[in-house]
């Protein structure tokens, strides 16, 4: 999801108002300022894409109560309190009832800057999560099948929704447990076959004189101990789409019969010398580079070339950290329904864990990981820090994955002598995206004059 978060400013000091606005606006943010609680609440909805920024002291309705009301509106709403001197009591009063956080007169326009990054920051997740859980709700869509923000995720999401309302077949490429399956239901539940079956096949999974069977059916009779007519993975897929997973270990033999079946539209059973008809739409999924088989004559270079018509590669995880955030709290949601326990809290220490992690098993090792927090039992990943607390109390899983990636990139900084372009290289992301980084958590380069 990607929302344009804006600041509502409610402030009647019109001196104070414009110093605030000027330094928001400066900073790239998007403010609407307003001059009471009573107008503020006019423009605050739950779901309110911001955050509230609000100084104490108001005519009529004071800060405080703007708090409660906006607590009671949406409580994941962050709101901002400005104070006096004298407001330390009314300060610490408005935390207890909601606030994000307080910041005490007179402040520099960059502490005010930092603060509400910080607290946009948390509300974009949220907001992010609150769509997410509507997209498990309703089961819709491509984007609750396929989580992640990063552009990697982006970009596999707008590939399948270009071609999911197609009868194009699809090859799908990625390591083990990065979520081929996933695609290729988001392929079949967008198109217009969705009321047919999908119908899976691990190509891997069956000896190989079980997958002819399997692929095109037989007759009574075709073989010893084929008793009735059996329907074939491929007929039965007739109207829907046929998944063939591990296609890369489907023998020659059958290759050549599948290639038929893709040029021609129709199969033979076993036993049978009648043509039969099918449509269906094949999706494919590899492991493995094909076309590298294909020349040491392991996997037939024209079968190859007929399943490579629409390609779509699906990076690791390892590849794609931002998301890690993002899928575990998909699969903690997934896992507290399933198991009928508490959605568990996640500390610091688990989170550097799990964002350092290298993940040989990919998005279904994390899916593991998830359930294993729910259920409260060790996982080799996190060892035996694994029993996360259900308690709403501590940190929130925006505010740190905010303090893990502002210490990470702290050390990187101080490791590479201040250094942007060597520390961007060893973070693995762009050195734009990096001094994006770099402003939001209020850091520098350590002195260090970074690279063109």
């Amino acid at each position: 999801m990607s929302l344009e978060l804006s600041v509502l400013l409610v402030e009647d000091d019109l001196h104070m108002q414009l110093g605030c606005v000027q330094a928001l606006q400066l900073s790239g943010l998007r403010v609407d300022a307003v001059e009471s609680a009573e107008a503020a609440l006019k423009l605050i909805t739950p779901g309110f894409a911001g955050v509230v920024v609000t100084d104490m002291r108001l005519p009529k309705a004071d800060g405080l109560s703007l708090v409660r009301r906006c607590q009671e509106l949406d409580p994941d709403l962050p709101v901002i309190m400005i104070t006096g001197h004298g407001d330390v009591t009314l300060a610490v009063e408005a935390m207890r009832s909601g606030a994000y956080d307080f910041i005490p007169k007179p402040f520099s326009p960059e502490v005010l800057v930092e603060v509400v990054r910080r607290a946009m920051e948390k509300r974009g997740l949220t907001l992010e999560v609150a769509s997410l859980r509507q997209a498990l709700a309703l089961k819709e869509g491509v984007a609750g099948k396929l989580v992640g923000r990063s552009p990697q995720m982006e970009a596999v999401r707008q590939l399948v929704s270009r071609v999911a309302s197609s009868s194009v077949d699809v090859l799908i490429r990625g390591e083990t447990g990065t979520g081929k399956e996933v695609v290729a239901q988001a392929l079949h539940e967008l198109s217009g076959r969705r009321q047919a079956p999908l119908v899976a096949l691990n190509c891997g999974g069956l000896p190989d004189n079980l997958l002819d069977s399997e692929l095109f059916g037989h007759e009574a009779g075709a073989f010893t101990g084929a008793q009735k007519r059996r329907i074939g993975k491929i007929e039965h897929a007739h109207g829907g789409t046929l998944f063939l997973d591990e296609v890369e270990s489907m023998p020659m033999g059958v290759q050549v019969k599948l290639l038929r079946v893709l040029q021609d539209r129709v199969i033979e059973r076993l036993g049978s010398n009648q043509r039969v008809p099918v449509d269906c739409r094949v999706v494919a999924a590899t492991k493995d580079d094909l076309l590298q088989r294909a020349h040491q004559n392991t996997f037939r270079s024209d079968l190859y070339y007929r399943l490579n018509v629409v390609t779509i590669d699906l990076p690791p995880l390892r590849e794609r950290r931002e998301d890690i955030p993002m899928l575990l709290e998909h699969f903690l949601l997934l896992a507290a329904s399933r198991y009928g326990l508490p959605q568990p809290t996640v500390s610091t220490m688990q989170l550097r864990a799990l964002m350092t992690h290298h993940w040989p098993g990919n998005v279904r090792e994390l899916r593991n990981v998830a359930d294993c927090l729910v259920l409260g039992v060790r996982n080799d990943v996190l060892g035996d820090a694994v029993a996360a607390a259900p308690a709403p109390a501590g940190l929130s899983l925006a505010e740190t994955v905010d303090d893990f990636e502002r210490s990470l990139i702290r050390e990187e900084l101080r490791r590479q002598g201040g250094n942007i372009a060597r520390s961007a290289q060893a973070l693995r992301i762009p050195k734009t995206t990096l001094n994006d980084k770099i402003r939001k958590h209020g850091l520098n380069n350590g002195g260090a004059d970074g690279e063109a």
